[in-house]
């Protein structure tokens, strides 16, 4: 790893340009095509036309939860509390379905206006008022563990967040929600609960045009990577190496591995969350090829561990060595997490190609498109830029492949 400036990864994007809203159709929105030498443009319901044949896209099937809680003491002051990542229970579903209290790792606005107490928040259900208490127990990194607890104990806290949360639309969205966003910030295809922030990429895929792509001859499979807020960090130390990348949570099945081996060459990344998923289960396989007998197997990748691991392993090798593993242990899920920072430098070992919006200036998934389109990265964005496209995450899209 060479060491990376992260001020040669700025550009400036004028706050006129980030889009606040989203168009009213959602394959509407325009479409930069890089091929590797050339750039076009088209329109998203389009997508079809440009892909190479027989492509496999893989979509992030999270979904965003309700995960604003806005509170306020009798002071009047206002206490946010965004909820990150279930501690206890740990598991995302069964901390879902709990009818209990539950504990979740968040991030607190206006901390220190919340000294000590509980606080509550009152919400409708069903027409019938209830009660949420938020309980504030210890930190958890930069973080905090939040006791959740509500009074009607027939209510899973699904459903208490849902009845008394808000979309969390990212910071640079400078509006508060509104009841359009908690059907336009999600996916057409979002089934798994657990996300603080949309995978935007698939924000532009309608039920008629992935119809029209499975007729034409596209082929399609899922993850799950839950986003976190740390997607939203951007890059403070000058030098690369000294960024400390946030942990997401994936979920792949064995039917998926079957999948991305068989489409081996042919495997398009609906967004940087499916690209780093996929990714990462390359060093995932990796790391199970190399296991010894006594060693006890860990399904995480590391930030920095693809660029200490020397290999010239296929991807396709990898991919079988993960098969075989769940197939001696029966593991028919794996439930990994990631912590890969994909940088300048970096080879691809399975994706082929990245569907992706336009992301910030000094930001990690910036990095990773640098990483996959090398200095071309600068003369795609000013064309976005000269061109008139939106940025961000209700903005317009790209297709990138070689």
């Amino acid at each position: 790893m060479k060491r990376i400036n992260i001020a040669e990864y700025d550009y400036d994007l004028p706050e006129a340009r980030i889009a606040q809203y989203p168009l009213g159709e959602r394959d509407a929105s325009r479409l930069l095509v890089f091929d590797g030498k050339n750039i076009t443009s088209d329109i998203f319901r389009n997508l079809g036309n440009h892909l190479p044949a027989d492509s496999l896209l893989v979509f992030n099937n999270t979904r965003v939860i309700s995960a604003r809680l806005l509170f306020k003491k009798k002071s009047g002051a206002g206490i946010e509390i965004l909820c990150l990542e279930p501690l206890d229970p740990a598991s995302y579903e069964k901390s879902f379905s709990s009818t209990g209290p539950v504990e979740w790792k968040c991030m607190i606005g206006n901390l220190k206006k919340w000294k000590t107490g509980c606080l509550k928040l009152e919400f409708t259900f069903n027409d019938r008022n209830n009660e949420l208490t938020a309980e504030r127990l210890c930190p958890e990194g930069e973080a905090w563990r939040i006791r959740f607890s509500w009074n009607d104990t027939l209510l899973s806290f699904s459903e208490v967040i849902d009845a008394s949360g808000h979309t969390p639309l990212p910071p640079y969205i400078s509006r508060e929600d509104e009841k359009e966003d908690s059907v336009r910030y999600q996916t057409v295809y979002s089934r798994i609960k657990g996300s603080v922030a949309a995978p935007t990429a698939g924000l532009h895929f309608t039920e008629n045009l992935l119809k029209k792509l499975s007729e034409d001859g596209a082929k399609r499979s899922e993850i799950t990577l839950h986003v976190g807020a740390g997607t939203f960090q951007p890059v403070r130390t000058m030098d690369v190496a000294e960024h400390e990348m946030h942990c997401e949570h994936f979920f792949v099945t064995n039917d998926t591995i079957d999948y991305l081996i068989e489409n081996y060459g042919s495997i398009i990344a609906v967004g940087t969350t499916s690209a780093r998923t996929i990714e990462s289960l390359y060093w995932l396989g990796i790391k199970t090829a190399m296991l010894s007998p006594t060693e006890i197997w860990k399904p995480e990748v590391d930030q920095w561990e693809p660029y200490h691991l020397n290999t010239d392993i296929t991807g396709k090798d990898s991919l079988t060595a993960l098969k075989i593993h769940m197939e001696r242990y029966k593991i028919k899920v794996i439930e990994a997490s990631t912590r890969i920072i994909i940088v300048p430098g970096y080879r691809f070992k399975i994706v082929n190609g990245i569907v992706t919006n336009f992301h910030q200036p000094r930001s990690t998934l910036l990095l990773l498109i640098a990483a996959w389109a090398g200095g071309d990265w600068k003369k795609i964005y000013r064309y976005a830029l000269d061109n008139g496209f939106r940025f961000l995450s209700y903005g317009d899209s790209s297709l990138l492949i070689r």
